[in-house]
């Protein structure tokens, strides 16, 4: 249950900088397909795609933050041109720093979604933490939000729609 309420979260997301996305779990369903020669594949939501492009384009950074490294996820992100592919680290507060050093930001500057334990200590230093509906009850219990979608089912596309509330703006302007 969220702990925020959605014009809350809409207010916060006003002074949001960077949205930080966890990959497995928030982007996909939480599966992983692997071939008999290690190749690895990722199921990724395309709505939510869209709309990480269509905050870029108005001025949202976003970053990915992900625990374990994957070819899978670099391909997707390419496609997408989020600059920020930071992946094969636990410790997510230390791997998002030297981006906010190069960004000039403090963790209140950031959200950052998430659905497992692994994403706990970074829910409880940014300045709005975000579980996707299927997040684990460890993360349920610290983050301010909960998506009404799960992950890899539009719950980023679902976060993104409130950030353009929260500026004011329709992410049909920022369509090519």
């Amino acid at each position: 249950m969220s702990k925020l309420s959605r014009d809350e979260v809409v207010k916060q997301l006003r002074s949001i900088k960077l949205l930080a996305l966890d990959v497995d779990g928030v982007l996909t369903d939480d599966t992983l397909l692997f071939g008999p020669d290690g190749f690895e594949a990722k199921r990724f939501n395309i709505s939510d795609g869209l709309y990480m492009v269509l905050a870029q384009r108005a001025g949202l950074e976003i970053a990915i933050i992900s625990g374990r490294y994957s070819p899978a996820t670099d391909s997707r992100m390419t496609d997408l041109g989020i600059k920020h592919v930071l992946q094969k680290k636990l410790d997510k507060t230390k791997q998002i720093a030297p981006l906010m050093e190069t960004l000039n930001l403090e963790y209140a500057d950031i959200a950052f979604m998430g659905n497992e334990i692994l994403d706990i200590k970074l829910s409880q230093k940014v300045g709005l933490a975000i579980g996707v509906a299927d997040s684990c009850k460890e993360l349920l219990d610290v983050v301010d939000y909960v998506t009404e979608r799960k992950g890899g089912e539009g719950a980023v596309r679902e976060v993104l729609e409130l950030w353009f509330d929260a500026i004011g703006k329709s992410a049909q302007e920022f369509l090519v």
